[in-house]
């Protein structure tokens, strides 16, 4: 294959790109449904890290249009929860108070990209933001 077979090859699989399925893909709720599957797969590894005689433990709860991350030991209750809403994924403590919302967009590379206070983020960027602290109080 010469060099001007390798640019048409090229130009005809940018061409085939299927930037609809992966614009729908790009949506709030499908955003929302991976990061409740990673935040459950955080839980199952941190968990799995405790010591065995470990006073704390944490869960995944669904709420009213969200889940929440509940850490829970015998004198305390803590959580993080996730919510998904019209033009975001609302990020709160356990007060209720708002930590930071996720955002997306559709780059010029056919990526979505989740974006929190104007700065693109990975999912395990974003899963940090919201969890470090619960999961690692006093570490």
């Amino acid at each position: 294959m010469n060099d001007t077979e390798k640019v048409d090859k090229g130009q005809k699989e940018k061409q085939k790109f299927d930037w609809i399925t992966q614009r729908h893909s790009c949506s709030l709720p499908n955003v929302f449904k991976e990061l409740r599957l990673e935040v459950e797969q955080d839980v199952k590894t941190r968990n799995g890290l405790r010591p065995n005689n470990a006073p704390y433990e944490f869960s995944l709860a669904d709420t009213d249009g969200g889940f929440k991350v509940l850490l829970k030991s015998k004198e305390l209750e803590m959580a993080v929860t996730f919510t998904l809403a019209e033009h975001a994924i609302l990020v709160r403590d356990d007060k209720g108070v708002q930590m930071f919302e996720v955002t997306l967009s559709f780059n010029d590379q056919g990526e979505c990209q989740l974006k929190v206070n104007g700065e693109e983020r990975d999912y395990w960027q974003v899963r940090r933001m919201a969890l470090e602290e619960l999961m690692f109080r006093g570490n």
